[in-house]
């Protein structure tokens, strides 16, 4: 392998494992302040990219653009959703029953997907989709580096609000300890409906950088769904920062692996990783408290 060869797929690497980084970021918080395992979040990923793609095809404007809309509609739809679905599950059997209502949500997004557009494969063209950039010898696509500026920027804002807010601090300590949080005064239930919407608001902006540089289908859900549960369990269940860390490692791993395995191959680094978490440090690897306790 070239040393330009070896340092474009690090590159891009890297750009794969900060998408990763935002989408598992949202997926570990539902499971930090409801202990949700939200099969759905792939394909409210999708539903975003299509989002993208139709409002691109009816308007001629660049996709990045229905973020105006589908973030706040995202927001609105989780909010509403944890509510007026998620909060009615009874406690004991929260998470399990949470897999099986997740799930039915994802197969009726990808119906709908269908029957409005078809199964047929989309793709966005923009002036910009061909073009790259040189980097030491390395060609990046400057669409790859749009995606990842959008997730960086995205998972920027999430770190502020966490920290830097009142709402951030109220919904740590739900993560942290929800009966503590309760007896501080905050409102844990609306705290829970916002940390649910602001996950699903996290899909909206992975759906419009996945639709920026991926040919998209209403079943392609199932494809990253499996490596995003892979991440958020390596991280540490309910972690964002170690979602976050493990995203970028195996983001890495699965680029560097695509050369010698070819694509579909290289995504068992994800797979590899589960197991191997699961026998030696099942609390995950970056985990707090929160992971500690599964």
């Amino acid at each position: 392998m070239s040393g330009s060869l070896l340092l474009q797929t690090l590159i891009l690497g890297v750009l794969l494992g900060g998408l990763y980084a935002l989408l598992a970021a949202g997926l570990t918080l539902y499971f930090g302040v409801m202990r949700v395992v939200m099969i759905a979040h792939s394909a409210f990923l999708i539903l975003a990219a299509y989002l993208a793609w139709f409002f691109h095809r009816e308007t001629g404007l660049d996709p990045l653009l229905s973020l105006l809309v589908t973030v706040p509609l995202f927001f609105g739809v989780g909010y509403v959703m944890q509510r007026g679905l998620v909060a009615r599950l009874r406690p004991a059997t929260l998470t399990m029953m949470s897999v099986l209502l997740t799930f039915a949500i994802a197969l009726t997004i990808e119906g709908l997907l269908g029957f409005f557009f078809s199964g047929t494969q989309r793709r966005i063209n923009l002036g910009y989709s061909g073009s790259s950039i040189e980097v030491l010898g390395a060609h990046v696509a400057v669409v790859k580096l749009i995606a990842f500026g959008l997730a960086a920027a995205a998972l920027a804002g999430l770190f502020l609000l966490l920290k830097m807010t009142r709402f951030g601090q109220a919904l740590r300590a739900t993560i942290q300890h929800p009966e503590a949080a309760r007896l501080l005064g905050i409102d844990t239930d609306r705290i829970a409906g916002f940390g649910f919407g602001l996950g699903l608001a996290t899909a909206a902006v992975g759906g419009t950088a996945l639709a920026l540089d991926s040919t998209i289908y209403p079943s392609l859900h199932w494809h990253w769904i499996g490596p995003l549960m892979a991440i958020i369990v390596v991280g540490g269940l309910g972690s964002i920062p170690g979602a976050a860390i493990a995203a970028l490692i195996l983001g890495v791993g699965q680029s560097l692996l695509q050369i010698p395995m070819g694509t579909t191959w290289a995504q068992t680094v994800f797979y590899v990783a589960l197991f191997a978490t699961l026998l030696v440090r099942p609390q995950g690897f970056f985990g707090g408290r929160l992971a500690q306790r599964f």
